[in-house]
């Protein structure tokens, strides 16, 4: 199938002479299709025949239950009056107090360590102690984040054609515009900050751009950047460092609990497992205060892309995002194809055309089993991410509130090709780096 990056999306029908078997459940025909799982649509039988593995204990039980209802309020309500304007609520100043005490208690533990080295004298053991404590706040210091070493990135004079879009759609989102694009392998896109100055970062899932026509992709960008315009906190300097801060803690304070431990390590895991606790415990307090939020966010990042994009290519970008496991089983497919070439040409071709046949893959994927993909996001919920909204209410809202608004950035078939042509080269980069090191 010939490839082009431009056009929109097509949705093919299933192939013709598929063979049918009977539904063991309703007794209907069903199309049993070899490429895909066998379903049926009247009863539903066998639409998730894997489901996700249950919570492990009643925290995360809880949590995907308040998750849950969360993000069926947050639908109701948004669909009854709209996004309105962002506002921090009593769980939004909970999380920024519990946060601060977080950062605050570092900045306590670098004090004591410098006035135990510097007050410690002759006394080698206090000295010693405060050195401790300082390298301890080297290792628990808050994550700014840091453009990744070896990542293939597009610069402003490079890619004039995408920055330029991407500025028109950060001046529409009533943010600021990136400052550097990170190409990836991902069925995926986000928006980040690193480092002292916050520069902002675009991470561009290329399986994902090229499976979106134009205005699928102006929706997508209008929703990255639409986190950074409606108040979602846990992208925020203080509540997102502190949620990273106590994730590290509570990696590095977690007992080991391996099996055939020396009595010195077990004594130590036995000392460990209080602060642990404790860590755990506000890691879960901070988490439940942004909980909301962050799903509220997710909505309103949502109708920003809407709004920027248009109602239909937003609703329509949420259904290919349902498509990422599929695509990603056909990227290792493709990676152990090439592995096997002998000839360094025949490499090269892989990589040349590889983000095109990804894109076809998704485009092969029939109606039905993309009716099946939807009801599994239906049936698992937040099973699988709690901090976002369930995908099917998520496209529910944007078909139910902004389903006619029209794009306020446009992109034809023209402006799209010239932006791939401009990324083209370092395409084939991360094609040839991702056939190479992805881990199978």
């Amino acid at each position: 199938m010939s490839h082009d990056a431009a056009a929109a999306p097509a949705h093919v029908p299933d192939k013709p002479g598929v063979p049918e078997r009977e539904c063991p459940e309703c007794g209907a025909m069903t199309p049993a299709d070899p490429r895909f799982v066998v379903w049926c649509a009247g009863c539903g039988w066998n639409a998730d025949p894997l489901p996700p593995e249950p919570p492990q204990g009643r925290l995360q039980g809880r949590r995907r239950r308040t998750a849950a209802r969360y993000g069926e309020q947050l639908y109701a309500e948004l669909a009854r009056s709209g996004p309105g304007a962002p506002r921090l609520d009593a769980s939004g100043v909970a999380a920024h107090v519990l946060a601060w005490a977080v950062h605050l208690s570092t900045v306590a533990v670098a004090v004591a360590g410098v006035l135990l080295i510097t007050t410690g004298g002759a006394f080698a053991l206090q000295v010693l102690l405060g050195a401790v404590l300082l390298l301890v706040v080297v290792s628990l210091r808050p994550r700014l984040g840091r453009l990744p070493k070896d990542a293939v990135t597009l610069r402003r004079d490079t890619a004039p054609g995408l920055y330029a879009l991407l500025d028109r759609i950060a001046a529409e989102s009533g943010t600021r515009p990136v400052d550097v694009v990170v190409l990836d392998a991902s069925v995926n896109a986000g928006v980040t900050e690193y480092g002292l100055r916050r520069r902002r970062l675009l991470v561009l899932g290329l399986p994902l751009w090229h499976m979106l026509g134009p205005q699928q992709r102006v929706a997508l960008l209008g929703h990255e950047f639409g986190h950074y315009a409606n108040g979602d906190q846990r992208r925020g300097l203080v509540v997102g460092t502190a949620l990273t801060t106590l994730g590290t803690w509570h990696h590095v304070l977690r007992p080991s609990g391996q099996r055939g431990r020396p009595v010195v390590q077990i004594i130590a895991d036995l000392i460990m497992v209080p602060p642990w606790l404790f860590v755990l415990g506000l890691l879960h307090l901070l988490d439940h205060f942004t909980l909301r939020a962050t799903q509220r966010a997710e909505y309103r990042a949502d109708l920003i892309g809407a709004r920027i994009g248009s109602g239909a290519a937003a609703a329509e970008c949420t259904d290919e995002l349902l498509l990422a496991e599929s695509v990603d089983r056909e990227l290792r497919r493709q990676a152990v194809l090439a592995r096997t070439r002998t000839r360094a040409s025949d490499r090269e071709d892989a990589a040349a055309g590889l983000w095109g046949r990804l894109a076809d893959h998704a485009r092969d994927i029939p109606a039905r089993e993309r009716e099946r993909l939807r009801r599994v996001a239906e049936l698992r919920g937040h099973s699988t991410d709690s901090t976002h909204p369930p995908t099917h209410l998520r496209r529910a809202l944007l078909l139910d509130t902004a389903r006619d608004l029209p794009a306020a950035v446009t992109l034809d078939a023209a402006g799209a090709a010239a932006i791939d042509a401009e990324i083209a080269p370092a395409a084939r980069q991360a094609a040839r780096w991702t056939l190479r090191d992805l881990h199978l």
